[in-house]
């Protein structure tokens, strides 16, 4: 059985965990492949709004295999929080949640890193969650590493001993203005790392492999978004992992050949949260309209998200180097009411005229080329058929899938899982 894939074409923030929730009932195995703490999927379901950082988004659904791949990085102190939270809402995790031995530990040492670089980069920060992310992916290509399955090692604290000594020497060297207590990040990390040996640790690549072989369904969920990969996305203002369909190779051990149906989710606009450069960016009443109304505030930071019209130059660039099988958009309804809505097509390069995402796409380089489509007045949070969607609705999808040359089969309508419309099967 192929491996399909959900990932997001933009910026992060596409709204991906709502839409692996809606998924999740036609998979039997939930796969997450890179990042880490970094993310935050929000699912909203029977009147309640839930965030997952770091467990995959179908684990709400009791009959399901959750896996944190060994792409991903893992804070046990936000990880075991995520845990206490699901026992408090009554959800058995014990038997449908799985790590892979070989992703890698995020210590209390790397999120000191990760401030204390931040904090010397003054005006030139990238915008880091400061979650550790960085630091913790450094180590790994570095080889110096801490994974899931060194906890099993009986040196496993003189492993953790060592790398932290070094991180601290680190830090020093930054001269970061920064204040803490490992003594105390540490009864927490280890109190925590108690809690993770209760899950069941496999070897996450044979399990896959065994899973495809018996006739399972299996669905990989990336974080953040494609234009934040660390190839592929607007570097250096990016994270630290590849947020692409590669990684969902790499994150997993899945062979290119075995990739299914790949599902690129968009927002019908856009949205970026952080520094870097964002060639539709609005700073007028529409792009504050979007961001109240979207309610673009990030799911981890609290960060609200700079806002702007939708941009196809970068979409279909994210489609290209995805391999988008099927397109998914999100938001539709915060787009009501506009009378006009604005589409850039192209940019404006160097004076001269292009289509594709250049190398660097900052302001003094780029400016956005529009093209002007008719809006809709009506609320759609209410629609639950595509026959109910607004003719300037229709039209402004069949525009974008006539840029983008792929169906938009699914439109999501607003947060509950309820408010998901098939246009049509592909």
């Amino acid at each position: 059985m192929a491996v399909d894939l959900l990932l997001g074409l933009q910026w992060g923030d596409e709204g991906k965990g709502k839409i692996v929730d809606v998924f999740t009932s036609n998979y039997d195995i939930i796969a997450r492949f890179q990042g880490g703490p970094n993310a935050g999927h929000t699912l909203v379901f029977n009147g309640k709004k839930h965030v997952l950082h770091t467990i995959p988004s179908g684990i709400f659904h009791e009959d399901k295999v959750n896996l944190v791949g060994n792409g991903v990085v893992i804070d046990p102190v936000i990880f075991k929080k995520e845990l206490d939270k699901l026992e408090e809402q009554n959800v058995n995790y014990t038997k449908s949640l799985c790590i892979s031995r070989k992703a890698h530990i995020i210590l209390p040492t790397h999120r000191l890193l990760d401030a204390a670089s931040e904090a010397s980069k003054g005006k030139a920060k990238i915008g880091s969650t400061l979650k550790g992310i960085g630091p913790t992916y450094m180590d790994k290509t570095g080889r110096n590493g801490i994974r899931v399955g060194d906890i099993e090692l009986a040196d496993f604290k003189d492993k953790y001993r060592a790398l932290a000594d070094k991180h601290e020497a680190m830090i020093e060297f930054y001269n970061a203005d920064i204040e803490y207590d490992l003594k105390e990040l540490e009864a927490d990390f280890f109190d925590a790392i108690e809690t993770l040996k209760s899950l069941k640790f496999i070897d996450s690549e044979e399990y896959i492999y065994q899973a495809q072989q018996s006739g399972k369904t299996i669905l990989a969920e990336g974080a953040q978004g494609s234009l934040l990969d660390i190839d592929f996305g607007t570097y250096p203002y990016v994270t630290s992992s590849n947020t692409t369909a590669a990684g969902a190779c790499t994150g997993l051990g899945v062979a290119p050949s075995q990739i299914g149906e790949v599902f690129g989710i968009f927002k019908a606009y856009t949205t970026r949260v952080g520094s870097g450069p964002f060639p539709t960016e609005l700073f007028d009443e529409d792009g504050e309209t979007m961001g109240r109304v979207g309610q673009e505030f990030g799911a981890t930071t609290g960060r609200s998200r700079r806002c702007g019209w939708l941009d196809l130059v970068a979409l279909r660039y994210a489609c290209q180097v995805n391999g988008v099988t099927q397109l998914i958009m999100m938001k539709g309804d915060v787009l009501s009411g506009f009378e006009t809505l604005k589409v850039c097509t192209a940019y404006n390069y160097k004076g001269e005229t292009i289509t594709h995402l250049p190398y660097n796409i900052e302001e003094e380089n780029v400016s956005p080329i529009y093209t002007e489509i008719k809006g809709w007045a009506a609320d759609l949070t209410g629609m639950t058929e595509a026959s109910e969607l607004p003719e300037n609705l229709n039209g402004y999808i069949e525009f974008l899938e006539k840029e983008l040359n792929l169906p938009i089969t699914i439109v999501s309508v607003g947060p509950d899982r309820k408010q998901t419309i098939t246009r049509k099967t592909v």
